[in-house]
């Protein structure tokens, strides 16, 4: 364990820490009441939502009066008669998402599915080397979220916490990119359900996005309890989950009725008959979940993407802001085995473990950095400060110039002759840094051959 600088722009001096963490991803949500209703269709640009009608008196959503401050560009959201400003940069994107299918990847591989798999990493790998290695210099993972569906980011972490469904912001924030792109005072386009108690429940009757957020992700965590899903990577479910999002619950238990889930094909019959009933020409949008997944990370990982490189900067990415709890403790460390341990190499490792790279042994599981170093110089995968690293390295630093390693991090991107980072244990937390290419403190970077 080694003394270390916090970055290139600080003069303090900490105790750079090393551990790693038990990691429980895929949880289940929370269980709620799943109201089966019936709504009356409507047609949007993006998509559809019905009214309900509950069986059940719902609660009414807490009045909220403060101001949203999120980090984002140039967006404006109106509240009533309030305008909140949103400046800065755009918040990091929870990337826990990544984690759950990329161990499932390594797990179809163990099981004898190997030449599907093999297929995916083939294309994965010949679609991304080009932007990926190619060039040098690496930019951000492009993601097809909006600037206004980003800054509702802390909104939407809000009331994921509180009705149970923290690991799907990545899926809510697809949602809300369908409904709305961010846009407008109904973002998820809640008006019509029955969790909406404040605001007429017609087409925009919501106009403050806060509680449209309240009402939506309530009604997407009932959806995801009633069709099963199990984690954030279960699309199976998820699709089912989508579809009752749309057209209301009743659509989940009719499905699993008559085909035990969701089909392209079923959600156009389930439009069809309510069509008939209601004596309406439109009833929901039975394409409503492949435009929903077209925005959802799970799509780009298995497209390609976020596989390899840019799976375990998303990660990382997810852990920003964590910091360790009295006596050192860290969740990185108490995976591990040393919770109370230095922790900047535990949390790096257990970044590759979310990914699947550790079993796989693309990616070391150590604690102490110089051990690191030896690790990427006996496979050939050791390069010194003077390389422009790609997205997912791992940048070792000599704070004491005596060429030994005592703190690592993960290469985010490198931009405009600077190499952006996330290092654990740096002022006792997760955060960004960035450094001069070439930065004296730089000792080197290990270059995993990732997928």
């Amino acid at each position: 364990d080694f003394p270390a600088k916090l970055s290139d722009t600080k003069n303090e001096k900490t105790s750079i820490k090393q551990t790693e963490k038990s990691a429980k991803m895929g949880g289940k949500p929370e269980k709620y009441t799943v109201k089966h209703v019936e709504r009356a269709a409507r047609i949007s640009d993006t998509s559809a939502r019905v009214p309900r009608a509950s069986s059940k008196t719902v609660r009414p959503a807490q009045s909220f009066e403060r101001f949203v401050r999120v980090r984002a560009a140039g967006v404006e959201i109106q509240r009533g008669t309030r305008n909140v400003h949103i400046s800065g940069r755009i918040a990091s994107r929870v990337g826990q998402t990544v984690s759950v299918a990329a161990q499932q990847i390594f797990g179809w591989i163990a099981a004898g599915g190997w030449i599907a798999v093999l297929l995916i990493l083939v294309i994965c790998v010949f679609g991304a080397a080009a932007g990926i290695y190619g060039g040098g210099a690496v930019s951000h993972a492009e993601l097809p979220i909006s600037a206004e569906v980003y800054a509702y980011q802390p909104v939407i972490a809000e009331y994921a916490a509180k009705y149970g469904i923290s690991e799907y912001i990545a899926l809510i924030e697809a949602v809300m990119m369908q409904e709305s792109g961010g846009q407008g005072l109904d973002p998820m386009q809640a008006s019509e359900c029955g969790y909406n108690t404040k605001y007429p429940n017609t087409p925009g009757g919501i106009t403050d996005p806060v509680y449209s957020i309240d009402c939506g992700v309530h009604e997407l965590a009932d959806c995801l309890q009633a069709a099963g899903v199990q984690n954030p990577a279960d699309l199976e479910h998820i699709k089912l989950a989508l579809q009752g999002y749309n057209y209301g619950s009743a659509y989940i238990s009719w499905a699993l009725r008559n085909d035990g889930g969701y089909s392209p094909e079923n959600a156009f019959e389930f439009s069809e008959n309510m069509k008939a009933q209601l004596g309406t020409s439109v009833y929901g949008v039975p394409e409503y979940v492949p435009h929903v997944l077209r925005y959802y990370t799970y799509g780009y990982l298995f497209g390609g993407s976020l596989l390899g490189n840019q799976a375990i900067v998303s990660i990382a990415a997810g852990e920003i802001g964590y910091r360790e709890g009295a006596g050192g403790y860290t969740k990185y460390g108490a995976w591990y085995g040393l919770p109370n341990d230095q922790w900047c190499a535990m949390f790096v490792s257990w970044c590759a473990e979310q990914c699947g790279y550790i079993r796989a042994g693309i990616c070391p599981k150590l604690s102490y950095t110089p051990d690191m170093v030896r690790w990427f110089q006996s496979r050939s995968q050791w390069y010194d400060r003077t390389v422009t690293p790609p997205a997912g390295a791992y940048i070792l630093f000599d704070w004491d110039g005596d060429g030994g390693a005592n703190h690592v991090g993960l290469v985010e991107y490198v931009e405009a002759g600077r190499v952006h980072t996330i290092e654990g244990n740096s002022s006792n937390m997760v955060r960004r840094n960035s450094y001069p290419l070439g930065d004296t403190n730089i000792l080197g970077y290990g270059m995993p051959k990732y997928p």
